[in-house]
């Protein structure tokens, strides 16, 4: 009963489209039957992409059908000789599928084609990125249930399929290390990777990367392990340390070949971390369930993660004013189609390549029964946490595992995995109390715990039913580490909006909600910001009157946190589709309002003198 609960609950208020459904996975893809028409044709232009470099280019696709139809597709698809010899039949007496590997992307032909009906002719302007392979464009008839292939362009490819693209930089494991992540097409036997960097105007320096990958059968089920498996290329990570505190260092990218030559990305910037408990301007963004979109209208953003693009450019936009991103789960939906790691990467370039991106775990990234998540749903698409430890670095003490601590100046960020067991007793709970209990509250006065699912208070509906208001076991286990810790915020997405709660403990508030907090800790405010790109759809609140939500917003956004100073912070919500502040409040406390106590935090006292 409790499994069935949960399963509902994703579906109410974690909404993506129906079911959680990724869009790729509408396209029965191993029904197709081959029917090609010589009558019919489609092309692509340019033959070739990132002739100057570029990760991204636009592609025009032209077509014509002299039967054309309303279900008329397009798909692209990569590499571009893709074909069902990778899949095998389900039972002895059934033949293999003509095809077995999903596009990378697709739209209907009648796209912006308002005489397609007609006149059967057709173009649309797709956005590529290096996906470390050719590219190739199909035109099917027969809709997305029963697919007849019926055309294939010429072939599209990139100058360097294999170049090293995307990074993405991270924390490391101390305060003077910076990680940077990226992915190429080169495994080790055939290029080294490294990374030249230093200081501007400084000396530089090379310093090696370790390489990962993971095949198929790292894949817990399907799609992932069937029609939404594409090779995830190398992926390379570098640890540049002994950093000087808020110095700016340039960096880029480079693959030694066997003959001598050297491969390059072009030139990126950072600005290492500040000292622990550095009293100076730091800024922060957090939230989660953002996913991906694309920007040429093909797969979902009409429907499946409108918000993602507006969330990526309003922090692009503000990026000077940036030091760090914290993105708590639900990283890209990707839900077993493995090309959507590359969509993803490439769509935060800009903000990953030139500030920490720290990310949580989610169910969309680790959740597949019988692999050890504390949940026993499907909502990987087989994944099963694979892809997202592999793909982006966190300083973890064990990938998998997926929760760490990391210190930014004057913050501490406690991130948690929702999808392994948090309950006292656990590994993970006395990783939990050891992060919170271990920070010194002179020096990083703010203290933040973050996790995926909603452990403390949400007024979703679903939740009102269930009579809890936040997921099942979650703060009646970590409610009292919380208070006597003195957590200052605690945040949440999966739950697609946006809620505050006044400070709260044990469901009542301690003190009245405010735009201003002052004097010693009383107890934890918490916030649900899970709004930042996938559908809001069905993820509504409840029409009761919860005494301790104070703001709520069913919209777009992301939360920004300023530290002015070890005495002063700002809280800030933001809409994704204009930027604008919606929700706010400031904390001022002194360090001795640190040390004073509330309830269910006194320590002992004697009376000895």
């Amino acid at each position: 009963m409790r499994l069935w609960l949960v399963v509902i609950w994703l579906f109410v208020c974690a909404a993506a489209l129906p079911g959680g459904e990724q869009p790729l996975s509408r396209i029965a893809i191993e029904n197709t039957t081959l029917a090609i028409d010589d009558s019919v044709h489609i092309k692509a232009s340019p033959l070739v992409l990132g002739l100057k470099g570029e990760n991204s280019e636009w592609v025009e696709v032209e077509f014509f059908h002299p039967n054309p139809s309303d279900d008329d597709w397009i798909g692209v698809f990569s590499p571009a000789n893709f074909s069902g010899a990778i899949c095998d039949p389900e039972n002895e007496w059934q033949q293999p599928p003509v095809l077995c590997t999903a596009p990378i992307k697709y739209q209907f032909a009648k796209f912006k084609n308002d005489g397609y009906n007609r006149s059967g002719k057709g173009n649309l302007k797709l956005q590529l990125i290096n996906q470390r392979e050719d590219f190739s464009f199909a035109l099917f008839s027969g809709g997305l249930l029963k697919p007849k292939l019926i055309a294939v362009s010429n072939m599209v490819t990139f100058a360097n399929p294999k170049a090293p693209v995307y990074p993405r930089l991270a924390q490391g494991k101390s305060w003077d290390e910076m990680t940077i992540t990226w992915t190429s097409g080169y495994n080790i036997k055939e290029a080294v990777p490294f990374v030249e960097w230093g200081a501007k105007g400084g000396p530089r320096f090379l310093s090696p990367a370790g390489t990962l990958s993971f095949n198929r059968n790292s894949m817990c089920g399907a799609p992932a392990r069937t029609v939404g498996w594409r090779h995830p290329g190398y992926i390379h990570t570098s640890f540049l340390k002994d950093l000087w505190p808020d110095s700016k260092y340039t960096y880029r990218l480079g693959h030694r070949l066997p003959n001598g030559t050297q491969v390059w990305s072009k030139i990126y910037s950072f600005k290492a971390s500040p000292y622990p408990g550095q009293d100076s301007l730091q800024q922060i963004v957090i939230f989660g369930d953002m996913g991906k979109a694309e920007a040429d209208g093909s797969n979902e953003f009409n429907d499946f993660q409108p918000g993602s693009l507006n969330t990526t450019n309003q922090i692009i936009r503000d990026l000077k004013n940036i030091d760090m991103v914290l993105h708590i789960g639900d990283i890209c939906y990707a839900n077993g189609y493995l090309s959507q790691w590359d969509q993803f990467t490439s769509q935060i370039e800009p903000i990953a390549s030139t500030v920490p991106y720290m990310i949580g775990s989610g169910n969309h990234e680790r959740d597949w029964p019988g692999t050890g998540s504390f949940y026993g749903n499907l909502d990987s698409g087989g994944e099963c946490g694979v892809p997202a430890q592999t793909v982006f670095y966190t300083p973890a003490e064990n990938r998998a595992k997926f929760w760490y601590a990391t210190d930014y100046g004057m913050f501490r960020f406690c991130i948690a995995n929702t999808e392994e067991d948090w309950r006292p007793g656990t590994e993970q709970y006395k990783f939990i109390e050891q992060c919170l209990s271990s920070v010194d509250r002179q020096k990083q006065p703010w203290l933040i715990f973050l996790a995926h699912r909603v452990l403390g208070y949400s007024s979703c509906t679903y939740y009102e039913t269930e009579g809890t208001f936040e997921e099942p076991m979650g703060r009646e286990a970590l409610q009292e580490l919380w208070q006597k810790y003195k957590v200052d915020l605690a945040f949440y997405g999966h739950v697609h909006n946006y809620e505050r709660t006044c400070p709260v403990y044990q469901s009542q508030c301690v003190v009245d909600a405010s735009d201003h907090y002052s004097g010693p800790f009383k107890a934890t405010t918490h916030v649900v910001v899970g709004g930042a790109g996938a559908s809001i759809a069905d993820s509504a609140f409840t029409t009761s009157n919860i005494q301790w939500s104070h703001f709520r917003d069913f919209d777009f956004g992301f939360v920004k946190l300023t530290a002015f100073n070890q005495s002063s912070l700002l809280f800030e919500y933001k809409k994704s589709h204009d930027g604008n502040v919606y929700d706010h409040f400031t904390i001022s406390r002194d360090y001795r309002d640190v040390l004073a106590c509330s309830i269910d935090n006194c320590p002992r006292t004697t009376l000895a003198s």
